[in-house]
C-alpha cells in the first residue's frame, strides 16, 4: 500500500524530476499512439495501386476520427483532473466515483456514436470534401473504423486515469500493446489479404480493442490507489466531469471543425490540384502529431502534478510546474520549427514517394508551422486552466483560437489574394494571436498568485 501511495503522491521530490518521470513514459505512449495512425498512412501511401487517392480518402475521414477522439476527451479531461484533485484532498472514494462515472459515459457515448456515424457516413464524408475519386477509399476505411468506437473511447478515455495515479509506464504499455499489434496486422490485412485501405481500418480496430481490454484489466486490479468497480453514474460528479471536460471536448471538436473547413476550402481553391492539397494537409497533420509529442507528454504530466498539488494546497509546486512546462515546451517547439523550415523533405518522404505531393507539402508545411513556438504559450496556459479546474477560461481560449480565428481566416484569406495558401496562413495567424492571449490571461489570473503562495481564487 505504501508503494501505491508513493507512486501517486506528486507533492514529494523535485518538481522537474517528478514531471519528467511521469512525462517520459507518457511521451513514449503518445508516440506509439500516433503510430497507430502514422503506420496506416505509411502503408496506405505506398500502396502500388491508388496510394495517393487512398491517402487523400483517409484525409477526408480525419474530421470524423477527430470527433470520436473528442468524446474521449469529454470524459477523460474532466474525470482524470477532478479525480486527481480529489486524491490530493485525500477523498479516494469520491475519486473512484468520478472514474466510474467517466467510464460509464464513455461506453454509452460510444454506442450512440457507432450507430449514428455508421448510418450517416456517406453523406457526412461527401460534405467533408469527398468526391467520386476519393469516396470509395474514405467509405471503405471509415465504415470499419467506426465499428470500433467503444474500444477506441475506452482506450483513449480511461488510460489517462492510469497516468494520473502515477503509473505512466503501465499507461505506456497500454498503447504499445495496441500499436505493436497494429504494425503486425497492417501488412497482413492490407497486402497479404488484399484488403487495401479496409485492412488498415480493421487492423486499427482490433488493436484498439486489445488496448481497451488491457486498460480495464489494470484499473479493476489491486495495484492502483483508485479501482474501477464497474458501471456508475453519479449525477453530481457527472456535472463536474462535463463542466471541465467540455474543454478537452471543445478542443477536439474545434479541431474537427477546422479540418472540415480546411478540406472544403482546399477543394474549392485547389483547382486541378485540390486532391493533392487535401493529401498535403493530411501529411501536415501527421507531422504535427509527431512533432507535438514531447511537449504534449510533459504538459500532460505537468497537469497531473499541478492538479494534485493544487488539491494539497502546495501552491509553490504548482507555480514551479507551470514554469517547467513552459520552458520545456518552448525549447521543443523551437527545435520543431527549425526542422520544418530547413529540413522537411526527409520527414515527408516517410509517408509518400509522390514527387508533386512532396513538393506541395514542403511549401505548405513551412507556412503552417511558421509560428509553432507560440504554441508553447497556448499549451501551457490551456493546461494550467484545466489542471486547476478553471473550465470557463479553458473553454474560452480553446474556442478563441480555433473557432474565432482559424475557421474565419480559413474561409476569408484565400479570397483576399492569398489563394489556396491562405488556408495555411490561417493557422500561422491563430498561433500568434490566440496563444499569446491565452498565456497572458493565465499569468494574470493564476500564475502570479501561485508564485505569491496564495490560491488563485
Amino acid at each position: 500500500m505504501r508503494t501505491q501511495a508513493r507512486a501517486g503522491d506528486f507533492s514529494q521530490g523535485r518538481v522537474p524530476e517528478t514531471i519528467m518521470r511521469l512525462g517520459l513514459p507518457i511521451m513514449l505512449a503518445e508516440l506509439v499512439h500516433v503510430l497507430y495512425n502514422i503506420v496506416d498512412r505509411m502503408y496506405i501511401g505506398h500502396m502500388a495501386q491508388g496510394g495517393t487517392l487512398a491517402l487523400t480518402g483517409l484525409g477526408v475521414c480525419f474530421p470524423l476520427i477527430t470527433l470520436i477522439g473528442a468524446f474521449a476527451n469529454l470524459c477523460s479531461t474532466g474525470g482524470a483532473t477532478l479525480s486527481t484533485i480529489a486524491r490530493g484532498e485525500g477523498e479516494n472514494a469520491k475519486a473512484e466515483r468520478i472514474m466510474g462515472t467517466a467510464f460509464t459515459m464513455l461506453v454509452l457515448i460510444g454506442a450512440c456514436l457507432t450507430v449514428l456515424l455508421f448510418l450517416t457516413a456517406g453523406t457526412t464524408l461527401r460534405w467533408l470534401g469527398g468526391d467520386d475519386e476519393t469516396m470509395p477509399a474514405a467509405m471503405g476505411y471509415f465504415r470499419i473504423y467506426v465499428l470500433g468506437t467503444i474500444p477506441v473511447l475506452v482506450s483513449l478515455g480511461m488510460n489517462p486515469f492510469i497516468n494520473a495515479q502515477g503509473f505512466p509506464r503501465v499507461g505506456m504499455v497500454t498503447v504499445i500493446i495496441g500499436a505493436a499489434l497494429n504494425i503486425v496486422l497492417d501488412p497482413l490485412f492490407i497486402y497479404a489479404l488484399d484488403m487495401g485501405i479496409r485492412g488498415a481500418a480493421l487492423a486499427t480496430v482490433l488493436s484498439q480493442l486489445v488496448s481497451a481490454l488491457w486498460v480495464l484489466r489494470f484499473l479493476r486490479g489491486d495495484r492502483p490507489p483508485l479501482r474501477l468497480r464497474g458501471f456508475c453514474l453519479d449525477g453530481e460528479q457527472l456535472r463536474g466531469i462535463l463542466k471541465l471536460g467540455v474543454t478537452g471536448f471543445t478542443f477536439k471538436v474545434t479541431n474537427s471543425l477546422t479540418q472540415a473547413a480546411v478540406n472544403v476550402m482546399l477543394k474549392s481553391w485547389g483547382g486541378v490540384l485540390s486532391t493533392l492539397y487535401i493529401g498535403a494537409m493530411g501529411l501536415i497533420n501527421s507531422l504535427r502529431e509527431i512533432m507535438s509529442l514531447p511537449a504534449n507528454g510533459v504538459t500532460t504530466a505537468g497537469q497531473n502534478v499541478m492538479s494534485f498539488n493544487y488539491g494539497a494546497r502546495r501552491y509553490d509546486r504548482v507555480s514551479e510546474s507551470i514554469r517547467f512546462t513552459l520552458l520545456f515546451s518552448l525549447g521543443v517547439n523551437a527545435l520543431v520549427w527549425t526542422m520544418i523550415q530547413f529540413a522537411p523533405t526527409p520527414l515527408i518522404r516517410l509517408f509518400t514517394s509522390d514527387a508533386e505531393l512532396i513538393r506541395l507539402t514542403v511549401r505548405c508545411a513551412r507556412i503552417y508551422f511558421g509560428a509553432f513556438p507560440f504554441m508553447a504559450l497556448q499549451l501551457t496556459g490551456q493546461t494550467t486552466f484545466v489542471a486547476l479546474n478553471y473550465p470557463r477560461y479553458a473553454l474560452f481560449f480553446s474556442m478563441l483560437r480555433k473557432v474565432a480565428l482559424v475557421v474565419p481566416f480559413t474561409l476569408l484569406l484565400p479570397g483576399l489574394g492569398l489563394g489556396v495558401e491562405g488556408v495555411f496562413w490561417a493557422e500561422f495567424i491563430s498561433q500568434v494571436t490566440g496563444a499569446t492571449a491565452c498565456f497572458a490571461t493565465m499569468y494574470r489570473v493564476i500564475w502570479r498568485r501561485m508564485r505569491a503562495g496564495s490560491p488563485a481564487r
